[in-house]
């Protein structure tokens, strides 16, 4: 399978132990950068789950009712009507959720918005940390370690995290 994604300029993609695949590697500045259209993203996913839970639930009701009432006649329309919100709901998560994966972040955990930008720290693969609410990325940690294990972003991380270029470029620069 080739992968094809669209890559800023100035990012660098490898593969990745940590995704499984090609990941792009951002600096701190670029990971902001990409913070707007990550959030919008992830704000129109769980919209559009909340969307599908509730036309799932309508769905299951009517299935439940037309099973205890020995299947009293349904409007075919209505049914039609509630599975094609449904299908669509999902179609729009799943175009959210590509929007993230295309911008270069991982969702990590949906439920909570929480992303994962993938940069490199003293040549190590290690992810900044996003949390929907937080007002900037201010983590970071190993990519085994998960949220449990982030850490505050220190001058130190600054000076060796990089997006595959030079170590220690300024990151408000790049």
């Amino acid at each position: 399978m080739i992968c094809l994604r669209r890559v800023a300029a100035g990012a660098t993609t490898a593969p990745s132990a940590y995704t499984g695949g090609m990941s792009r590697y951002f600096t701190l500045r670029q990971a902001e950068d990409a913070l707007p259209e990550v959030e919008r993203h992830l704000r129109d996913a769980l919209f559009h789950r909340a969307e599908f839970e509730r036309a799932r639930e309508q769905w299951d009701d009517s299935q439940q009712k037309i099973r205890m009432s020995g299947g009293m006649r349904v409007n075919p329309s209505d049914m039609l009507a509630l599975r094609a919100r449904r299908d669509a709901s999902a179609q729009a998560m799943k175009t959210a959720m590509d929007g993230i994966e295309e911008a270069g972040a991982h969702v990590k955990d949906l439920d909570i918005g929480l992303v994962d930008f993938m940069t490199l720290y003293h040549g190590e693969e290690v992810c900044l940390c996003w949390r929907m609410g937080e007002d900037a990325i201010r983590f970071w940690h190993g990519a085994e370690e998960g949220f449990r294990g982030r850490k505050p972003i220190d001058e130190e991380f600054l000076k060796n995290h990089s997006a595959g270029g030079e170590v220690g470029e300024d990151p408000k620069t790049h």
